[in-house]
């Protein structure tokens, strides 16, 4: 704890947090995965990754309430948000049977080979109706990588990038997935003693520079066109990939 009394690195954190929160707000996901890494440069990783909980929470449901005019009509969402519940619940327990690095080696395979085949065939997409047919199960991937590797958006990204839905409906879908994972995570957290009121008090503190982050991300999202969003998704989960298969090289050292 004694880094977060050093000046500099509370000002590389917030620049961090608001990083993520700048790409959270332009696509939808992503803050996580800027700012975990670099709070646990300073802080233990456990703490960094809990601290990051009720603000991914919160975070959600604030995009919710934004985007809530544009969501899917039907029943893609809630099943595609319940089985992610599922599996976060399942995938808590599932860190105890299965490595956590051949976790991680999987999803970003899957990942790198989805963003290869809309290279070679930018045109590859599913209907809503056969989405709907295939949320439930990709839900509680999405569901049991976040509870066992802590990853979530390389499969849930890929698979509504496939659809081809606009940016504000993209946000509006993830984002209740989120809301649903965490909701699960949360009081497992907490039954297992990691999440405490200090932990949760830490959380709220960060929300400052993410919302900060969140309101430049949505202005400059904007102007994005639908090619120019995709391309952006796509980018980013390969970034997320990469950031898969390094951390599996550093736990295997």
């Amino acid at each position: 704890m004694s880094a977060l009394s050093d000046p500099y690195a509370i000002i590389i954190i917030f620049a961090a947090l608001f990083s993520g929160g700048t790409l959270k707000g332009a696509l939808g996901m992503g803050s996580p995965v800027v700012a975990v890494p670099v709070m646990a440069s300073f802080v233990d990783v456990r703490l960094a990754v809990v601290v990051m909980v009720v603000p991914n929470l919160i975070t959600n449901i604030a995009q919710i309430r934004t985007y809530k005019s544009v969501r899917i009509q039907g029943s893609f969402s809630m099943r595609f948000a319940l089985a992610g519940a599922f599996g976060a619940g399942v995938g808590s327990f599932a860190l105890v049977l299965f490595s956590a690095t051949v976790l991680k080696i999987i999803v970003a395979c899957a990942v790198l080979a989805y963003v290869t085949l809309r290279i070679m065939r930018p045109d590859f997409s599913i209907t809503l109706e056969r989405a709907t047919a295939l949320a439930l199960p990709f839900g509680a991937l999405s569901g049991i990588f976040q509870g066992a590797a802590g990853v979530s958006a390389p499969i849930s990204m890929s698979f509504l990038n496939a659809v081809k839905l606009q940016r504000p409906t993209v946000i509006v879908t993830i984002s209740t997935l989120f809301v649903a994972m965490s909701a699960v995570q949360i009081p497992m957290l907490a039954l297992f003693g990691i999440m405490t009121l200090q932990t949760a008090f830490m959380g709220v503190l960060v929300l400052l520079p993410l919302f900060a982050g969140m309101s430049v991300g949505a202005s400059l999202a904007k102007r994005m066109d639908t090619k120019t969003f995709d391309r952006a998704i796509l980018a980013v989960l390969v970034v997320l990939a990469a950031k898969l298969f390094w951390d599996a090289g550093v736990a295997a050292l």
